[in-house]
């Protein structure tokens, strides 16, 4: 007898938590996510999305999804399409010493800041990829899983990928014995082979010395 196929679910992101808030009165939600919290070079990228509060957005924007869950290429595509739709949009970072210096919690706080600041309109409300501290003063919610879930979330979370991919891709051309186009700084063998063989550079993260044995 053939066996049930099981089908997984598609994380489909939704509108449904920003016309929760349409209704209420709230115009400009930002979806904040970031990208490479985990990775043990280079910084944490971070990205603010204001969608347009019509519920055509999501048949615009029907390919977005958590960035993990596409491709590179789909990634590149979806995110100009993103920035064509949105009423404003905003990315910033922070840096492998800023991660050193305050903690990755701290520094990811720190780069959806900068990306809030980048915006062109003010946001009224945020919407975020959970994180463990308030982003800032406004009216928030922390939505586990929202990259999944939330499609001001998931555009966010292209847009923090795309811009934290091409950051990368340049420092590959500065210290290409690392293959940073490859892995992105993430801790794949290769690039834990590369540590023990030749030492990490001045991108790596310090404070992951210990944990993730980085050599000096």
């Amino acid at each position: 007898m053939a066996k049930a196929r099981v089908l997984l679910p598609a994380f489909n992101p939704t509108l449904e938590e920003e016309q929760r808030l349409w209704v209420q009165g709230y115009q400009y939600l930002a979806g904040l996510d970031e990208a490479g919290r985990g990775a043990l070079a280079g910084p944490v990228s971070a990205a603010a999305v204001i969608l347009p509060a019509e519920s055509s957005i999501s048949r615009r924007l029907d390919g977005v999804r958590d960035s993990k869950l596409m491709t590179a290429g789909q990634r590149q595509q979806w995110a100009a399409v993103i920035k064509d739709n949105a009423l404003a949009w905003g990315v910033a970072c922070a840096s492998n010493r800023e991660i050193d210096d305050l903690g990755i919690v701290p520094a990811t706080r720190l780069a959806m800041l900068r990306a809030l600041e980048r915006l062109s309109l003010p946001p009224q409300y945020l919407l975020i990829d959970y994180v463990r501290q308030a982003v800032s003063s406004l009216p928030q919610k922390a939505i586990i899983k929202g990259d999944r879930l939330c499609l001001s979330i998931a555009s966010a979370s292209v847009l923090a990928k795309t811009h934290r991919d091409e950051i990368m891709i340049a420092q590959d051309r500065l210290y290409p014995v690392y293959n940073f186009a490859r892995h992105k700084g993430y801790g794949t063998l290769e690039h834990r082979r590369i540590l023990a063989s030749v030492g990490g550079c001045e991108i790596h993260r310090r404070s992951f010395h210990m944990k993730n044995q980085i050599p000096d």
